[in-house]
């Protein structure tokens, strides 16, 4: 796997997990952080996990063709 796929799935685990705080506990570990949620920080973290995202859909693609592939070579 890439340096930039691994990032990116990192960081979309770490937002993975403070949404999961926020919906426990209604805790944001990252507004508690970087000095609330409209700090100019936060935003940035906000913004770069919106990314990695984005940019982790490419997955999806990429394991549906692996698995067809898989698929047609065992008929």
């Amino acid at each position: 796997m890439r340096t930039l796929d691994m990032v990116a799935l990192i960081l979309l685990i770490i937002g993975g997990i403070n949404w999961l705080l926020v919906g426990l506990f209604q805790f944001d570990l990252v507004a508690s952080i970087f000095g609330g949620q409209d700090s100019m920080l936060s935003r940035i973290v906000y913004i770069i996990v919106g990314l990695c995202a984005l940019y982790c859909l490419k997955f999806l693609s990429t394991s549906r063709n692996t698995r067809t592939d898989n698929t047609t070579t065992r008929a």
